[in-house]
Order: C-alpha cells, then structure tokens, then sequence
C-alpha cells in the first residue's frame, strides 16, 4: 500500500518518504556503511555560514530555553565575519556582521577551523596551540558545546521497523564534528 502511495506523490521527497517507508516494513531498517561525509573535501567546500547553520539544526531547544548569548566569529585568512545569536532557543547567524557587545569574540583561521570541523582537533587544542583566541566570557562556547545533538540515522520511518533506540549516539570528543553514520571498512 505504502509503495503504491509513493508511486503516485509528484514530490520526491513525498514519494521517497514512502518507498522508504514501505522498504523497512518488509525489510527492517537498512544495514551497512554508509558514504562518509565529513572528509576533507567535503569540509573544504563547506562554507562557514552553512557549518554554522549545521550547528543550529543540531541544537536541542529544550537544553537552550532561557538561555541568550552573542557571539563575534572570525576568520582571518578568510576575511569572514559572523555574529552568533542563541534566542528564543534558535541559533542564528549573520554574515558580515559584528556585534558591538559581544559576550565572546572567537578568532580562528578558516584552515584551522576545518580541522575543528573534521573533529581533528578541538577548539581548546587550537588555543593551547595558539591559533584560536576567545576573548570575552567562555561560558555561551561551553553551553553551546553542551546543547548540540549526535544525530542517530538508524531511525524509522514508519511504526513498525523498530531502530536499535538502546545505542545512544556517540557523543564523541569534539561536540562540533557530526559522527560519520557508519564506517566504511574498504575506503579507511
């Protein structure tokens, strides 16, 4: 029924939503490795503004509720310039833009912030070393860091195709790299 539904939606997404659904109905939820996506490249090409973006879709509003801050991004060797709001338990941010009171002021090359978006390294390392600076009260990076979400794919898609909910995801070492959803053993 639900495949023959999909076979009629116009929208992809619609249809997919369905053929999908239908799939893990007989089947169960899908095994196997799935594409890596946070290679180099990948990162590489990945725009300051969209990994912030990122970082918002992962935000849990429950933990941000009540909470505010400002926070001045910038990258050097890129010239960029951002403003980081946490509000009404939504993160957003502007391009271009400096706050003139910040709670904190975050200087860090774009290079040296791809490693950080990798999940080579973290923030803290990149002070120690030298190529980060925070100026300003550190506690909206340290909220930040505790409000962000692992995202967990295994998930259904229709009631019935029950995922494997006793595995919570990695909450990993560096809480601004996204977990690749499976390791694929022939490409590492």
């Amino acid at each position: 029924m639900f495949e023959q539904i999909g076979y009629q939606q116009e929208s992809p997404s619609v249809r997919n939503s369905f053929l999908a659904g239908a799939y893990e109905l007989r089947n169960g939820i899908p095994a196997g490795a799935s594409p890596k996506s946070t290679g180099p490249d990948m990162i590489r090409a990945m725009s300051t503004d969209l990994w912030l973006d990122f970082l918002a879709i992962r935000l849990d509003s429950t933990k941000a509720e009540g909470v505010n801050f400002v926070v001045n991004l910038r990258t050097p060797d890129s010239g960029e310039e951002y403003v980081v709001e946490l509000s009404n338990a939504t993160l957003t941010n502007i391009k271009g833009f400096q706050a003139v009171k910040p709670d904190l002021t975050i200087t860090i090359d774009r290079a040296d912030l791809e490693a950080v978006m990798m999940g080579k390294t973290t923030f803290d390392d990149e002070i120690t070393a030298g190529k980060a600076k925070f100026v300003g009260d550190r506690k909206p990076y340290d909220q930040l860091k505790s409000m962000l979400v692992q995202f967990n794919i295994g998930f259904e898609i229709l009631p019935g195709t029950k995922a494997d909910t006793d595995k919570p995801a990695d909450a990993g070492a560096n809480p601004f790299e996204q977990k690749p959803p499976a390791v694929n053993a022939i490409s590492d």
